[in-house]
């Protein structure tokens, strides 16, 4: 899935948000989430799914945790080689289709704010990918622009097309795909947030 618009405002974007925590809370749900990878660990590297320029992913492995950030977007990709450049990045997106990825043991996936930009009607199959390619105990971490009614809503988004999903729904497509819920939570919003945000992390079953 290709990302023009990403690629054409990469060195606006790193400019406007040079840090990838919006608030404190962003930082320590992906904290909360490397603990609990690092804790029951399945064989494999965390992959960090719609990267951008990569400050999570470089997060996530000064955290101790091996991990790969993947990404759409080129130019995305080249800011995060030039300022993270011990960790491996590869161009691809949430399909993880990519030749790279084919032989590469998947431990935990973190999704923030990228599921987001896939079709809802294409998001059911990408769940399903990644059940087959995680052992069981394996974590994800989906996180997103929501919505308090119950429904699926594309919205104007400055970049790419983009959907709020309803958090019940979230779960839903995940426990359909073969995920239990572990934890939500659901930030109101504020004057980082246009819309509230959920963030979901659920286990392999």
């Amino acid at each position: 899935m290709p990302q023009p618009g990403y690629d054409a405002m990469a060195d606006l974007y790193i400019e406007t948000f040079p840090s990838p925590y919006a608030t404190p809370l962003e930082r320590h749900l992906v904290a909360a989430f490397a603990d609990l990878v690092a804790q029951d660990p399945v064989p494999g590297v965390v992959v960090d799914i719609g990267c951008g320029p990569g400050q999570i992913t470089a997060d996530l492995a000064a955290r101790g945790l091996s991990v790969i950030g993947v990404d759409p977007s080129r130019e995305m990709l080249r800011i995060a080689r030039r300022d993270a450049p011990t960790v491996r990045f590869v161009q691809d997106d949430a399909h993880l289709g990519s030749t790279e990825l084919a032989d590469v043991d998947i431990a935990a996936i973190l999704a923030r704010f990228s599921l987001i930009h896939v079709p809802p009607s294409v998001v059911p199959d990408v769940l399903a990918g990644w059940a087959g390619r995680l052992a069981p105990g394996a974590l994800v971490a989906v996180a997103g622009q929501t919505i308090d009614s119950d429904e699926i809503t594309e919205f104007d988004h400055a970049v790419a097309p983009a959907w709020r999903w309803y958090p019940d729904r979230l779960s839903d497509a995940l426990s359909t795909a073969g995920f239990d819920e572990l934890w939500r939570t659901v930030s109101r919003p504020d004057t980082h947030h246009r819309f509230p945000a959920v963030h979901l992390v659920a286990r392999r079953r």
